[in-house]
C-alpha cells in the first residue's frame, strides 16, 4: 500500500460510538466535504438502543461531532432503515422505521432536508407510501428515486420520485423485480442498478416468512420524462442473495460489497434462528459494457449497512456490524482496483 493511500485510509476517524444500520451521506459545501451519520442501532441492540443521533465529520479533520437529532412526527424518535442521500450541499433523510416495547414496527413517512453547516432541519413534503429499507438514488441533482422496500406490513413495488425543486412526490414506472426489503442499489447518469434484498412470502401453515431475492435489475430513466424507467434483469453477479450491502457509483462502474448472505432482523441473528455472517465480497458493474467483476475481497467483512461513501476514490463503510453481530464505529476504506 503506498504512503498516499495509507494517508487516505487513515485520515477518517471512526465514529464516536459504535452504530449500525445508519443511514449515511456525503455534502459538499463551498470546496469543504462531510460525512454524515443519521440514526440507527447502538451497541446493545435492543429496541430502546434504536436512536436519532445524527455526526458529521469534515473531512480532513480528527473526529466526529454530535449534531441535532432527527426529527420525528412519530411518538418514538429513534427510526431503523432509514435512507439519506447528500445532493449539493443538503442531506435529504427518508423514512425509516420505529421500534415499540411490544417490538410493534411502524414505518415512518417523515422525510428532511438537513443543513449541516447551520444544523437545521426543514421538514419536506411526506412520502405517498411510508417506506423504510428502500434505497435512495438522486438524478441530475434534482430527484430522488425510492424504489422499493417495506411498509408497515409487506413490501412494495412501488417507484417514489421526489422533485427536490417542488417539494412534490409523483410515481414513477413501477420495479418489475421481485419487491424487497434491503436491496442495494447505485445510480450512475441515467442508469440505476439493484440488487438482492428480501422477499416476503406467504405460507400454508405457519406465519409469513422472509427469503433472500438473488437478483439485479438495470432501470435505465428516459433523458426527456424522468418518470419513465425501462427495467431490465442482469445476470446476477455470483447466485447468491446478499442483505443490506453497501452501494454506490464511482467513475463509470457501481460497486456492492458487504452485506449478509442471511437476512436477518435488527439483532444480527437471522430470520433462520442462526448468526448471519458478515461477507467481504466485491461487485462491480461497468455501465458502459454492461457487465459485472467480482473484484478481491475485503480485508474486514461488515453488513449492517445503508450506504456506501466514496471520496478520492476510496469507498467507506461507515459503522455497521461485524462477523460476529457486534455493532461497531468503524470506518472501514476500500481503494477502489483499476
Amino acid at each position: 500500500m503506498s504512503l498516499i493511500l495509507s494517508l487516505a485510509l487513515a485520515s477518517i476517524p471512526a465514529l464516536p460510538e459504535p452504530v449500525a444500520n445508519n443511514a449515511v451521506a456525503k455534502v459538499s459545501i463551498q470546496n469543504q466535504t462531510y460525512f454524515l451519520s443519521f440514526m440507527g442501532l447502538s451497541h446493545d441492540k435492543k429496541h430502546s438502543s434504536v436512536h436519532n443521533k445524527v455526526w458529521a465529520l469534515k473531512l480532513g479533520y480528527s473526529q466526529w461531532q454530535a449534531k441535532t437529532g432527527v426529527p420525528s412526527s412519530l411518538s418514538i424518535k429513534g427510526r431503523l432503515a432509514s435512507t439519506a442521500v447528500g445532493l449539493g450541499e443538503y442531506a435529504y433523510v427518508f423514512g425509516g422505521y420505529t421500534v415499540a416495547s411490544d417490538h410493534t414496527e411502524t414505518s415512518s413517512p417523515d422525510v428532511y432536508k438537513y443543513d449541516v453547516i447551520n444544523d437545521t432541519y426543514s421538514q419536506l413534503a411526506n412520502m405517498p407510501v411510508p417506506v423504510d429499507d428502500s434505497v435512495a438514488l438522486s438524478y441530475k441533482q434534482r430527484y430522488i428515486y425510492l424504489i422499493s422496500g417495506w411498509h408497515n406490513d409487506g413490501n412494495v413495488n412501488l417507484v417514489q420520485v421526489y422533485d427536490t425543486q417542488n417539494n412534490t412526490w409523483q410515481q414513477a414506472s413501477p420495479f418489475l423485480g421481485q419487491p424487497v426489503f434491503g436491496q442495494a442499489a447505485a445510480i450512475n447518469g441515467n442508469t440505476i442498478v439493484i440488487c438482492d434484498g428480501v422477499k416476503t412470502q406467504a405460507n400454508p401453515d405457519s406465519r409469513r416468512s422472509f427469503a433472500g431475492v438473488a437478483q439485479c435489475l438495470k432501470g435505465t430513466i428516459d433523458e426527456t420524462n424522468p418518470l419513465k424507467i425501462d427495467w431490465r434483469t442482469l445476470p446476477h453477479p455470483t447466485g447468491t442473495a446478499h442483505y443490506r450491502m453497501a452501494a454506490t457509483s464511482y467513475n463509470g462502474n457501481i460497486y456492492m460489497l458487504a452485506g449478509s448472505n442471511n437476512p436477518y432482523n435488527y439483532s444480527g441473528i437471522g430470520y433462520d434462528g442462526k448468526p448471519a455472517p458478515a461477507s467481504n465480497h466485491v461487485w462491480r458493474f461497468n455501465v458502459e459494457k454492461n457487465k459485472w467483476q467480482v473484484l478481491s475481497a475485503l480485508k474486514v467483512a461488515s453488513m449492517d449497512h445503508r450506504g456506501l461513501l466514496e471520496h478520492q476514490g476510496v469507498l467507506y463503510r461507515i459503522g455497521g456490524m461485524n462477523n460476529t453481530q457486534q455493532v461497531s464505529a468503524d470506518v472501514l476504506g476500500y481503494q477502489v482496483e483499476k
